[in-house]
């Protein structure tokens, strides 16, 4: 389980306070904390495809690294989605179903993890065509973080105070929503091939 290092894995780590500090900002209700919450943020879902990106080039690619990373990924997804809720900005549904799917799939996984397999790559636990594109596959992973960070950055965006155009009735307001529900769609539909097929798992 190494880190210390580890660049990939250090920035799969380090990208988590980042985003706790993003998030922090969000409670100072000031122009220009948002402002900062917004660039943080921005950085932290960079640093997402950086880790992977590190691992490649410096052939650090690991079993340890992947888990790190989606471990990471639930981390940063839930306490965004968590937060705002809190803060009145979604509904609560949107990080209970976050929470829910977080729970089903990386118990699978930690199960799968135990026989071999892993999330993505070529010891991949999904067999079938369709569930290595929804689950794997580079364009609908992509796709997904972009719903999702372009739907957590117009948040900070349409709720920064002092810019009263944006209301809840605005254009940008129901582009966010929709982001946001596209995201957590998405989100349930990459962890149906999972279940799907964790069958073998427990013959």
């Amino acid at each position: 389980m190494k880190i210390k290092g580890n660049e990939a894995n250090i920035v799969s780590v380090t990208r988590v306070f980042v985003a706790y500090a993003a998030i922090a900002l969000l409670y100072n209700q000031t122009t220009w904390a948002y402002v900062l919450a917004f660039i943080l943020t921005a950085i932290a879902f960079a640093m997402d495809g950086l880790d992977g990106y590190l691992a490649r080039k410096l052939n650090q690619s690991s079993k340890w690294g992947s888990v790190l990373d989606i471990l990471g990924d639930r981390i940063v997804e839930v306490t965004y989605w968590t937060v705002f809720a809190v803060l009145g900005w979604i509904s609560i549904f949107f990080p209970l179903v976050c929470v829910a799917r977080a729970f089903v799939t990386d118990g699978i996984r930690s199960v799968a993890l135990s026989k071999g397999y892993t999330a993505f790559g070529e010891t991949s636990m999904q067999e079938s065509k369709i569930g290595k594109f929804i689950c794997a596959s580079r364009f609908m992973r992509v796709s997904y973080a972009v719903a999702k960070v372009a739907a957590f950055m117009l948040l900070i965006v349409v709720n920064t105070p002092g810019i009263e155009i944006w209301s809840g009735t605005s254009i940008l307001h129901m582009i966010t929503m929709a982001l946001a529900w596209i995201a957590i769609i998405f989100c349930v539909v990459r962890a149906i091939p999972v279940v799907a097929e964790s069958g073998k798992l427990f013959e």
